[in-house]
């Protein structure tokens, strides 16, 4: 979440980068130079010469546990139009999926990023899906 979308938070909702469980954060398919901090981390998203991309194809398989339960309202998602994802499938309290199984289950939500979404506009998610997530 860059500078810009951490004031467009609205009243009553938080940046859930506290409550993120780092040691079980896991990023399939992540470039080892262009890892999943740069875009989660504070400090390391702001800056415009961190990102996070594939080192095989166009497809990234991100795990985010937390401490504890959360209610996950939006998500904020920067990159360049020409390289930034297309689609992002969200699966709420799914753990150890892989590319061979994560076909298997339906996502919880499923956003098409348009131009003004991949500047950091919040994407508002299906607010009922993500009432209880842990993972």
């Amino acid at each position: 979440m860059s500078a810009e979308s951490a004031s467009s938070i609205q009243r009553n909702q938080v940046d859930l980068l506290d409550f993120v469980n780092w040691s079980g954060v896991e990023c399939l398919n992540q470039n080892s130079s262009h890892c999943l901090p740069n875009a989660l981390k504070r400090d390391y998203r702001e800056d415009e010469g961190l990102n996070l991309e594939s080192d095989a194809d166009e497809q990234l398989l991100i795990y985010i546990p937390f401490t504890q339960v959360i209610k996950l309202h939006s998500i904020v998602i920067k990159g360049p139009e020409e390289e930034g994802p297309k689609t992002v499938k969200l699966f709420a309290n799914k753990e150890h999926m892989g590319f061979s199984n994560v076909n298997d289950y339906p996502p919880s939500d499923t956003v098409v990023l348009s131009e003004d979404d991949l500047k950091g506009k919040p994407v508002i998610l299906k607010y009922v899906k993500f009432q209880n997530v842990r993972r």
